[in-house]
């Protein structure tokens, strides 16, 4: 009996294969890819574009203005989705591959899926050099797409039809193995992607995906249940480990039978609400006082789905170095860090374990409560800074706080760069499980309008909590990259914008002059223009306007108040801008390494540099 066959091309092969590829959440079967978003040129839109058009009612592609943004944009989608469920990204060869390159390590960095599929030059090599080729004069099998290499998790070039049979199962599988999960990417050469072939037809048959929940290993979970029982003041940090697990419920509950704290890491923040019986704060370099002050005084350490990044060990001097950690991750890479007792496996699976083996053991009676007295104080600080006064122009945190209340219970806040994040990450009052996204693994300048995008997309069917994406900026963030402002009116995907106009990079500049040099090149009135005492500011409702979005700038608080509540009306993106204090910040209180210059002709370097010297002796350093 011979076997029965479909000739199709690659590129239709690949598009059909897509297709067919499901999932199940919440207990509903969905495709796996949720859409394409394309930007055609030479590379893609010839044989790509041909299959990805007679599947549009089945895979919807949608058109950006920007491949950094659209990939960026499929990011958000995945992260709103709980890396359930994936969008595609894909561009044409040269330029418009290497835009996506920076959205690849935004992905990589945060752990999150995204198919990147772009056009590569010919492997025939005839028509060679062709349009927008790089050529290397000692290697020419090197394209531009190698590039990708440094920032995904799955790297193939396509130089055969049959090639696909094995590759895009394999890109599949990396993008939903929660410890290798990240982006996936695909060079597809254009005269490979015209190519016909005999595929099996039983390569097309619609296949369903989970992803996969690792068991830890016993031994492992038996040393950190005899770890933990010695602790007096035990200490969890969530990260964003537990959220994409799924396992919020079980870490809160574990933690509340036990008597033990929560904090939380950026990526953590948002799996439990503000006011949760076990929340104590977020930790870190933008962390809380509370969180802080027990990280401080915490003898074992139970770390969930963190990578334990500078910013949440505030590079390494928030904690005693007589503390143990004990590290919950499905990566064994992240598990081993700073000799962690390592715990590797998913953290729903990891916790029930622990849970089973601690038996009746609770934490010294008087932690938690104390726990929750330092977190009341932090939010009392928070009040405090967030109250409206009669300056003239408002503070972060005062624009946070209007924000907030004015945000709906399943409205979901994103954030990525600048001063924003560490406002938010502070004082940002979490009223849903998963309504928070600040992207701060990579602090990708332009990832928020895009993601924004992704984002409301991810708004409706299963996985999608139903609310409106708030998108909270500053002018040089906008100023990066906001096309898809436009995006969202063509496509109907509503969101809301806040631009916090503070005259630069503010936050930048707060850092560059902590450290002793003076302001320079960040605020524009530190940089090189035509006028510094006039700096020319962006009228940035009016440029909304221009892309279609309804606009208003507003003068005060009051003004932003009543924006917020003519936003959440419109039937469309709404941009709100506000003038807002470059030089005002909640108080952070941990440490955070960064490089000073060791000799200077400046006395305000060379104490910045002292202090640099005092933080780095304070840092675990081997333990």
């Amino acid at each position: 009996m011979g076997r029965s066959t479909i000739r199709l091309t690659m590129a239709q092969a690949v598009v059909r294969w897509l297709c067919a590829q499901m999932t199940e959440i919440d207990g509903q079967r969905v495709p796996l890819f949720a859409g394409v978003f394309g930007i055609f040129g030479h590379g893609n839109v010839t044989c790509l574009s041909e299959a990805l058009e007679a599947v549009q009612d089945q895979l919807p592609t949608w058109r950006g203005q920007n491949e950094q943004s659209m990939a960026l944009a499929a990011i958000g989608f995945a992260k709103a989705k709980r890396r359930r469920q994936i969008m595609i990204a894909t561009s044409s060869i040269g330029p418009g591959a290497l835009n996506m390159v920076t959205a690849a390590g935004t992905a990589h960095a945060n752990r999150l899926p995204v198919l990147l599929i772009a056009g590569d030059t010919f492997t025939n090599r005839l028509p060679d050099p062709v349009l927008q080729q790089v050529e290397h004069y000692g290697n020419p099998t090197i394209t531009v797409n190698d590039a990708f290499k440094a920032v995904t998790r799955y790297w193939d070039r396509i130089t055969h039809p049959a090639q696909i049979i094995q590759s895009l199962p394999q890109a599949v599988g990396a993008m939903l193995d929660p410890a290798d999960c990240g982006p996936a990417f695909l060079a597809l050469p254009q005269d490979t992607q015209e190519l016909a072939f005999d595929y099996p037809v039983e390569f097309f048959e619609e296949r369903g995906w989970t992803i996969p929940r690792p068991r830890p290993d016993r031994k492992a979970v038996a040393e950190a249940v005899a770890l933990l029982k010695t602790a007096k003041t035990p200490l969890i940090i969530a990260g964003g480990g537990v959220r994409y697990s799924g396992a919020e419920e079980a870490v809160a509950k574990f933690a509340a039978e036990r008597g033990i704290p929560v904090v939380e890491t950026i990526a953590g923040k948002g799996g439990l609400t503000h006011y949760h019986p076990v929340h104590a704060g977020p930790i870190g370099i933008i962390g809380s006082t509370s969180a802080n002050a027990l990280a401080a005084e915490a003898d074992v350490i139970l770390a969930i789905g963190t990578r334990l990044q500078d910013f949440t060990t505030g590079s390494w001097t928030a904690f005693s170095r007589g503390a143990r950690f004990i590290a919950i991750n499905a990566a064994r890479f992240d598990a081993l860090k700073h000799r962690a007792l390592s715990v590797v496996g998913d953290a729903l699976e990891c916790v029930g374990d622990l849970d089973f083996g601690l038996g009746a053991w609770k934490a010294p009676a008087g932690h938690l409560p104390h726990a929750k007295a330092l977190f009341a104080d932090w939010d009392k600080l928070l009040d405090d800074h967030q109250t409206p006064t009669n300056a003239p122009i408002p503070t972060y945190a005062q624009v946070v706080n209007v924000v907030n209340n004015a945000a709906g219970e399943k409205d979901t806040l994103i954030a990525a760069a600048g001063g924003i994040p560490g406002e938010v990450a502070k004082g940002w009052r979490v009223k849903a499980p998963n309504s928070f996204d600040l992207e701060f693994g990579f602090s990708c300048m332009g990832y928020e309008i895009a993601a924004g995008w992704g984002c409301a997309m991810a708004q409706s069917g299963p996985g999608g909590l139903g609310g409106t994406p708030i998108v909270m900026l500053g002018d040089g963030t906008y100023m990066m990259m906001n096309s898809d402002i436009y995006s969202t009116v063509l496509s109907g995907h509503k969101m809301i914008v806040v631009v916090c106009d503070n005259g630069g990079y503010a936050v930048i500049s707060r850092l560059q002059q902590f450290k002793g040099v003076p302001g320079f090149n960040n605020l524009l009135k530190d940089c090189r223009i035509a006028d510094r005492q006039n700096p020319l500011h962006v009228d940035f409702a009016k440029h909304a306007e221009a892309m279609g979005a309804a606009a208003r700038k507003c003068d005060s608080l009051a003004d932003l108040e009543a924006a917020l509540d003519w936003a959440k009306g419109n039937d469309r993106t709404t941009v709100i801008s506000i003038v807002t204090d470059a030089y005002s910040w909640v108080p952070g209180d941990a440490d955070w390494d960064v490089g000073v210059p060791e000799v200077s002709d400046r006395d305000s370097v060379r104490q910045a540099r002292d202090s640099q010297i005092a933080i780095r002796a304070r840092q675990r350093v081997g333990v």
